[in-house]
């Protein structure tokens, strides 16, 4: 019974029928408890199965909220040459073409030039037309790349030694929520202290 009340708090059940003070559960009650249950076994946290229940009740696309939609890996985006340099606004040099394929970032397939992340793409389309030169974004990018392997071999090892493959495989969403959460407020700690210094230095 508290473990109901405690689902029943959290929107996870919606309340018994009541007959003076003996509550009534039926197999609606049942079901949900199963499907909340099964999801807490495949890795999401109570906070993520409100919102699919909510968006299952409110009509909104479950697929979508769970990221069903999209792929395993990131889509590749196929350009001509000429595209990519109008994405970047002519910074499409051969030092930087060379620092893409290094990367890994770039890969050329016949007349034409593959990016292999639409989202990385994406973003480093943002960055160069809000002024930040494309060397800058991947001299950058390098240094990532060595922090995001360092973080996916914590995980990996952390979580392999206690399940196995496919276990690690199904938690991996937790992984990338742990990353995205310690990565926001790593940023709100960094733009205080940077917004604190150029005030101190505005007022001196």
């Amino acid at each position: 019974m508290r473990t109901l009340r405690f689902y029943r708090e959290r929107k996870l059940l919606p309340p018994p029928r009541r007959e003076g003070r003996i509550a009534w559960y039926d197999d609606h009650h049942l079901a949900r408890l199963r499907t909340v249950i099964g999801l807490l076994e495949r890795g999401h946290t109570l906070s993520t199965i409100v919102d699919l229940t909510e968006a299952f009740e409110s009509g909104r696309d479950v697929g979508e909220l769970l990221g069903l939609d999209r792929p395993a890996e990131e889509d590749p985006v196929r350009l001509a040459p000429e595209e990519l340099a109008d994405h970047f606004e002519g910074q499409v040099t051969p030092a930087n073409l060379a620092a893409a394929l290094d990367l890994g970032y770039i890969r050329i397939d016949g007349d034409a030039l593959v990016h292999v992340s639409r989202r990385l793409l994406d973003v480093s389309v943002s960055l160069v037309r809000e002024g930040v030169p494309l060397a800058a974004v991947l001299e950058s990018a390098t240094r990532v790349r060595r922090h995001a392997e360092a973080l996916a071999d914590i995980f990996a090892t952390t979580v392999r030694a206690h399940v196995t493959d496919a276990d690690a495989e199904r938690l991996r969403p937790l992984a990338e929520r742990v990353v995205e959460a310690e990565f926001s407020m790593a940023l709100d700690r960094r733009l205080r202290t940077a917004g604190g210094e150029g005030a101190g230095r505005g007022d001196s």
